[in-house]
């Protein structure tokens, strides 16, 4: 054998201590496909002695050509074969003495094996992916399903077919759209049409406990056919006998973590994270949590899908497209070392390959021919138990000071009720506006939703807070600065307007603006921000559009998101109602806080208040 290479040993078989094998390697690989996996036969052998496929792992992994035979000579692999190997090993498990590369790396099995190598049924699984995905215009339009309440714009339509095409294949993914794209409602879509495919169509749905109430409150506007259940706080019933009767099941991380051992035991069509830069730490509870959970796919929902570095991808796509990634030590070895610390584009670009096709992203440049110049949306705010108790308990007072009243006293008592209603709207920000130590609390659920905001959204845009109440921009201060967040700070006691609306607009590492709604309302000009949140929405939608257009005004290049944060069953949210029952406030430009009161009856101010 050596001589056929055209090598002469003199004295070869002399040598006592030679232990290398003199025969030319013969190496067959073939693959075929199993159910969810596909099957890679590799046989290597010098003369008569094969190589188990755990020696040459060993030697692949510790990149040495010399792999031990049976008879205890070594055998020299091929350098060509030996980088083939190393990638055959990277994409799959060693199961006994075959190697299972999961089906999620379908999109890679014509990287890794000539065609000669791979079997029949596996040649058409290719090539039918191949057809879909030649194109993602091409992806098979799926009908908007029925019992969805709105328009659809195409990107969303686009959405629900890329998602229609992972559900064909059996594959999850992640759907990664900028804020404000309406990932909620590609996904509410989506479940609608899972009604035509599968017989039981109960999916989880595990978010952010600051977001529970906007899913519910979307499922009921868009689709409200859909029936929810929602497993939260201490009365819950998370009996999975139960979940038959229910399309979504709706919790918490937290909850998802407490209720994990029933949760486990039920298998789910689809289960789908929102926020799931959540689970990006493999050692988190919530991600050992969740991996736990039985589903037919995974679906994971995030605007931020790197928020630090190339491993924040590993949790996510390892929940929703198990094997893609091989193992946590591997991706790290072999991709976000390489990327994050070396800046290796090479490894960029085969991990960009890799995952592109199980991640859908679109920005709001990307699809800005679509959307309005401004987007508006409500961000709910569930309160926790501390601050739920002590907006309660004024709550309660303002009622007793109402239904004492005769209807002829209201508007003569216009001041009080203003008093009442701003010591109500100031709960809702934070008890600790009130300075009240009886029940003092700087529990805040509006600080807790805008700071993980503000965490997300400013690496990549600029954001204006407004709020009503300097304490409350006191307190959002407090909390970027503990952060290291830049920002600047508008009220009306602040001096050099000018040179601080100058940094916002030029200076990149400032990111946020706080400011006063009275102070700021009016006469700044700040287009470099496309993030706007109003803190304390109130029932004059004219300020409220003052405020927005300090960004939304001429020499805006970019879409704008305006989002206002409401605590729900409050005083903001009966506000919001109101302003759709009696247009005539939500269109007064004029009108004083007092003047616009006085309109009000005595029933219109009681039901401001919730019912519970």
């Amino acid at each position: 054998a050596w001589q056929s290479r055209g090598i002469t040993i003199l004295g070869f078989n002399e040598l006592g201590n030679n232990r290398l094998n003199g025969n030319k390697a013969k190496i067959s690989v073939h693959v075929s496909s199993g159910l969810n996996w596909f099957e890679t036969s590799i046989q290597v052998s010098f003369g008569a002695q094969k190589v188990s496929l755990k020696h040459l792992h060993k030697s692949v992994k510790n990149k040495s050509r010399y792999v031990t035979l049976g008879d205890g000579t070594v055998g020299i692999l091929p350098t060509e074969w030996l980088e083939k190997f190393d990638r055959y090993f990277q994409a799959a498990d060693l199961i006994e003495d075959r190697l299972r590369t999961p089906a999620i790396q379908l999109p890679s099995i014509r990287e890794l094996y000539e065609e000669e190598l791979l079997s029949e049924s596996v040649r058409q699984q290719w090539a039918r992916y191949a057809t879909k995905v030649a194109n993602f215009d091409a992806i098979e339009a799926v009908p908007v399903p029925e019992g969805l309440q709105t328009h659809l714009r195409n990107y969303q339509k686009q959405g629900l077919y890329w998602l229609n095409f992972l559900d064909e294949f059996g594959f999850g993914g992640c759907l990664a759209d900028d804020m404000g794209l309406g990932k909620t409602i590609q996904i509410i879509a989506f479940i609608l049409s899972q009604r035509a495919k599968v017989q039981r169509n109960t999916n989880l749905i595990v978010v952010p406990t600051s977001l529970l109430f906007n899913w519910q409150a979307e499922v009921a506007k868009f689709a409200p056919s859909i029936r929810v259940l929602t497993l939260h706080g201490s009365g819950r019933v998370n009996d999975p006998k139960t979940f038959d009767a229910y399309e979504i099941i709706l919790t918490s991380y937290g909850t998802l973590i407490s209720d994990i051992h029933q949760l486990k035991s039920y298998a789910f069509n689809y289960v789908f994270l929102d926020e799931s830069q959540a689970i990006k730490n493999p050692e988190s509870q919530r991600y050992q949590a969740v991996c736990l959970l039985q589903s037919r796919n995974r679906i994971v929902l995030t605007g931020t899908p790197l928020e630090n570095n190339t491993f924040d991808l590993y949790g996510q796509l390892s929940f929703a497209c198990p094997g893609l990634l091989g193992s946590k030590q591997s991706f790290k070895t072999y991709y976000s070392t390489p990327i994050d610390r070396f800046q290796d584009r090479q490894r960029a670009q085969e991990l960009q390959k890799k995952v592109s096709p199980f991640i859908l992203r679109r920005t709001k440049a990307q699809v800005a021919s679509e959307l309005p110049d401004k987007t508006e949306m409500v961000l709910f705010c569930e309160m926790g138990t501390e601050q739920r108790r002590v907006y309660h308990a004024y709550e309660q007072e303002f009622r007793n000071f109402l239904t004492t009243r005769k209807e002829g006293d209201i508007p003569r008592e216009s001041l009080h009720i203003l008093q009442g209603l701003t010591k109500l709207r100031q709960l809702c920000n934070s008890p600790a506006l009130l300075n009240d130590e009886t029940f003092y609390s700087g529990a805040s659920a509006k600080i807790d939703v805008l700071l993980e905001e503000i965490e997300t959204r400013a690496p990549q845009h600029k954001i204006l807070v407004f709020s009503q109440f300097v304490g409350m921009l006191d307190l959002i201060k407090s909390e970027l600065e503990f952060r290291g967040i830049a920002f600047e700070y508008l009220t009306g006691q602040t001096k050099n307007r000018a040179a601080r609306v100058q940094r916002f607009q030029t200076d990149a590492s400032v990111r946020v603006f706080l400011i006063s709604l009275k102070a700021g309302g009016t006469g700044l000009n700040l287009t470099e921000a496309d993030y706007v949140y109003l803190v304390d929405p109130w029932w004059n939608p004219a300020v409220e559009n003052q405020a927005i257009d300090r960004s939304y005004r001429l020499g805006q290049t970019k879409k704008v998101v305006a989002v206002r944060l409401i605590c729900p069953h409050t005083i903001e949210e009966k506000m919001q109602q109101l302003q759709e029952s009696k247009q005539e406030l939500a269109s007064d430009l004029i009108r004083t806080d007092q003047s616009l009161l006085k309109s009000l009856t005595r029933q219109d101010l009681l039901s401001l208040l919730s019912s519970n």
